[in-house]
């Protein structure tokens, strides 16, 4: 028996995580400490499933569902980010966020995360708790709708695209200030911004910049909220796909472009790295002039630098939710089958 908690992906893929759930016949639910301990209780192959970070703070919950049931207690880590870079968390996350860690360090039978980043950030803790885990690292998969229409750009310039919330670590303002350079220098000929995801946390100068920039109007577009099918239609037209950020624990943008066939230029960290391998083009994420090249490069209309990364996407098979899920449930099996972890 299989109890799982938790949100495994963004809510635009919720239906998608929800079907492949049952498939492993797992039950999302938000139960009660009492009613989640009084199933757990007398049933040895049973496994608690926590795969979002919620609660993961609560350190005697845990300990009691411990020390009332024989579950199994299994974990999903994302990322370490609010550790690692504290100055892009809100108030008091990084605090919060590093309590999650430790319990679960302390308190799991078995670590499931995203990619191999993740897993060495997280080695530091279970070394810390002197614990020895068996960890899987599953990477998420990408399971985008198809779009109707005769699937042409739907901008008449050339554009490109960022898909995520605006906030600190994801570089907004590299990008905003590249584009206020080049609609100044090059007017309508410029390609377009396209910016797809909700305004964050302290982000003040980048609003800024996207409200009062009277060189950005005409620019750069922004979507705050878009259905999937107008996302897929926006990614599949642009010359790229554009990440620029500072940290990441997986990097959902990257799969999701290259499954649609799209180029992907992002910022030179191990993520990225690890989650689009020798496909994308890599640029330190503060090297503005590197940026600009290659925006400028990729907006030409027979742009060999394109073409080349396109060349290099041709046959790579993205990872897919089925695939994480299948993995998930080998390593759920394993994991009941197998004694606690002291």
């Amino acid at each position: 028996m299989t109890v799982c908690s938790g949100e495994m992906a963004p809510p635009h893929r919720a239906s998608t995580v929800e079907r492949l759930a049952r498939q492993l016949r797992v039950r999302l639910l938000g139960a009660r400490e009492r009613t989640l301990t009084r199933r757990l209780r007398d049933r040895p192959d049973a496994v608690y499933l926590l795969v979002s970070h919620h609660h993961l703070e609560k350190a005697e919950q845990l300990a009691r569902l411990k020390r009332r049931s024989r579950a199994r207690f299994v974990c999903l880590i994302h990322d370490l980010i609010p550790v690692q870079y504290p100055e892009y968390a809100k108030p008091g996350q990084a605090a919060n966020h590093l309590r999650r860690i430790r319990n679960a360090a302390a308190f799991a039978d078995a670590l499931i995360v995203n990619s191999g980043v993740t897993r060495d950030a997280m080695q530091g803790e279970l070394d810390r708790a002197r614990r020895a885990l068996p960890v899987l690292v599953a990477p998420f998969g990408t399971d985008l709708p198809a779009t109707s229409g005769d699937g042409g750009p739907p901008l008449t310039r050339p554009y490109f695209v960022s898909v995520g919330t605006i906030e600190g670590r994801k570089n907004h303002l590299l990008l905003l200030n590249l584009w206020r350079q080049l609609a100044t220098e090059l007017g309508d000929d410029a390609p377009l911004l396209v910016l797809i995801g909700q305004r964050g946390w302290e982000t003040e100068n980048v609003i800024d910049l996207l409200e009062r920039c009277p060189a950005l109007r005409g620019a750069v577009i922004e979507h705050n909220a878009l259905p999937d099918t107008e996302m897929v239609r926006l990614l599949r037209g642009a010359r790229a796909v554009l990440l620029p950020s500072f940290a990441e624990g997986f990097g959902f943008p990257v799969i999701e472009a290259l499954a649609l066939g799209v180029p992907v230029l992002c910022s030179d960290i191990a993520a990225l790295h690890e989650t689009g391998g020798d496909i994308p083009e890599f640029f330190d994420p503060l090297d503005g002039p590197g940026w600009r090249a290659a925006i400028l490069a990729y907006a030409a209309p027979h742009s060999p630098r394109r073409a080349a990364q396109l060349a290099r996407l041709d046959g790579w098979r993205p990872p897919l939710w089925q695939d994480h899920f299948s993995a998930v449930g080998r390593f759920i099996d394993e994991v009941a089958a197998a004694p606690p972890i002291p």
